[in-house]
């Protein structure tokens, strides 16, 4: 056993992290999300896809000035770790490895399954008597098994994960690309498109601040890029290539999701958009089949995305334990020759990531889909954690802002300020947009947070 990951990726594979994390499911379906906030506004979708890129692109280009400056392991915990403190570093850790890398991961496992059993009934697969592929007892089982087998890939063969990071990467491009490029001609030949601009849709039940739910739905689709940053200490030559896969990456990023949107507004009407999603478009365009096809396209970018999550995950317990902080230092900071891998911080993320399934798969969606609504501690937990992520940058960009004062302007003031007022947007969006649901969620984060500050082995000396 040794005590260091070994610097095994590459520039493109960094890159492919990036997009491959960020492009997953999130902007299949969100799109028709985005629409129902915004009352079928195109316009307003549009610019809500807009300004969450921005935001995300400002905190990636902020990061990755520190990128060239800090690095240790596990890019975010350095970050808040040199600019505020060891113990808020500790706390930005043990947040991203009990709360925010599982709880995404863990919707990313029922996503790839509903996906994958989505195109499996339509060509013929049959399920229980009175299942659906979407609650059924079939995708809790099969999102289990995704979980399981990132799990295996990521711990086992390090190397592999990220050469399947690259594939499914390539591969969910094909889908984004051409419906962006075809669903665009198609629709100004048709006219659908310039009638999806100019026509708004009846939708009951829109928020009283469409932008802001729009944006925040926005929120998902673009998370999980600061993953990237937790395989710092294994990338070579980390403080070139890290800021350089975050930039790259991100304008990556932008650019396909808002060509994506315009492409589908181009294949279907708003009002068909609004009740069947996306998939209506590939559909119009492409036929029956291939349209079937797209949710195995679907299915192949969900896994790449939870792939690259359960890489974050399996890293977060040891990110801790490499500082000598967190509960046991010395059993999670163990990195095992053979594989590479932090093995033990690996169970934990396995586990971890297990609660959380179980907590999603009941609280959004088998309660709401026997009729129960609204109950305390009921929230998405795609998007709350948004509002703590958000507000832990925060005090990083500040105090870059105060310390760094041999910085130039923009790498000192510009980026760092506005991604602060873009993180700020972000918090503010959540609220607006999840309310009570925001209160019971924080409750949970107080208390999980008040565990990992008792569990430290510097606090209990």
């Amino acid at each position: 056993m040794s005590e260091k990951l070994h610097r095994k990726y590459g520039l493109f594979t960094a890159i492919c992290m990036v997009v491959g994390i960020v492009i997953g499911s999130g902007v299949f379906f969100k799109a028709q999300t985005i629409l129902q906030k915004t009352g079928g506004d195109m316009p307003m979708g549009i610019l809500a896809w807009a300004i969450g890129g921005a935001i995300m692109l400002a905190c990636m280009l902020a990061f990755s000035f520190m990128g060239q400056k800090y690095e240790r392991v596990n890019g975010i915990v350095d970050y808040a770790e040199a600019t505020v403190g060891s113990r808020y570093g500790y706390l930005m850790g043990w947040f991203i490895t009990t709360i925010y890398y599982p709880a995404m991961t863990s919707a990313l496992a029922w996503l790839t399954a509903r996906y994958t059993l989505v195109f499996l009934t339509a060509t013929g697969m049959p399920l229980v008597e009175g299942s659906n592929p979407v609650t059924g007892p079939e995708c809790m089982v099969l999102a289990l098994f995704f979980m399981v087998f990132a799990y295996a890939v990521n711990t086992l063969s390090p190397k592999l994960a990220g050469k399947f990071q690259t594939s499914t990467t390539v591969i969910k491009l094909i889908p984004l690309g051409l419906m962006a490029v075809v669903g665009i001609i198609y629709g100004v030949v048709s006219g659908t498109l310039t009638q999806n601009f100019v026509t708004k849709v009846e939708v009951p039940g829109v928020s009283s601040s469409p932008l802001f739910a729009a944006v925040c739905a926005t929120s998902f689709a673009y998370e999980g890029w600061i993953i990237a940053t937790s395989i710092n200490s294994e990338l070579k030559d980390s403080k070139k290539n890290l800021p350089r896969a975050l930039t790259i990456g991100g304008i990556i990023i932008v650019a396909v999701y808002i060509f994506y949107y315009m492409g589908v507004a181009g294949g279907a009407t708003n009002e068909a958009l609004l009740t069947d999603g996306a998939q209506v478009a590939f559909v119009n365009i492409f036929g029956n089949v291939l349209g079937n096809v797209l949710n195995l396209f679907i299915a192949v970018s969900c896994f790449g995305t939870l792939n690259g999550l359960m890489l974050g995950c399996c890293r977060g317990m040891y990110s801790v334990a490499a500082r000598g902080n967190g509960p046991a230092p010395k059993v999670f900071g163990k990195v095992d020759e053979t594989t590479d891998m932090p093995n033990n911080s690996c169970v934990v993320a396995l586990v971890v990531t297990a609660v959380w399934l179980v907590y999603f798969y009941g609280a959004n969606l088998y309660l709401p889909a026997v009729g129960v609504e609204g109950k305390p501690f009921m929230f998405d937990s795609t998007e709350l954690p948004i509002i703590t992520i958000y507000l832990m940058y925060l005090p990083i960009f500040f105090q870059w802002v105060r310390k760094e004062k041999d910085q130039p302007v923009m790498r000192r003031f510009v980026m760092p300020i506005l991604a602060m007022i873009g993180s700020a947007f972000m918090v503010v969006a959540c609220i607006f947009s999840h309310r009570m649901a925001c209160l019971w969620y924080l409750i949970l984060f107080a208390v999980i947070m008040v565990l990992g500050f008792l569990l430290d082995r510097h606090y209990r000396k």
